[in-house]
């Protein structure tokens, strides 16, 4: 498995932008998939972004046009920009990755995003 470690959560008001980082512990260049989550409180979690190796990002509807990933290989990060965010986008957002080779599949420890006036 790979550790992952998210940063860049933080407070900020409707229609502002953050971007949230995702840190592999190693190459994520062998890594089939690489994916955005997000769990409000008393919610499910529920997917938001993906990102492919050698493919096309995929984006979950409700943050389609607003948020954008991007995998960086060389430096073993997968970035979330958000931008014209929503009190509804408030969320723990954690990183995810999926091997599949070996099936095998890891999380980061989330970050908050809190999106409030």
């Amino acid at each position: 498995q790979v550790q992952l470690v998210e940063s860049g959560g933080g407070l900020v008001q409707p229609g502002g932008s953050l971007r949230l980082s995702c840190l592999a512990s190693r190459t994520i260049s062998s890594i089939y998939l690489m994916r955005w989550y997000r769990q409000a409180p008393g919610k499910q979690r529920e997917y938001v972004a993906g990102s492919i190796s050698g493919g096309s990002p995929n984006y979950a509807d409700s943050v389609k046009g607003r948020f954008t990933i991007s995998r960086d290989n060389a430096k073993n990060t997968v970035d979330l920009q958000m931008n014209s965010l929503k009190p509804e986008d408030t969320a723990v957002y954690y990183c995810n990755a999926f091997e599949a080779s070996t099936g095998a599949t890891s999380w980061g420890q989330g970050t908050q995003v809190t999106v409030s006036s």
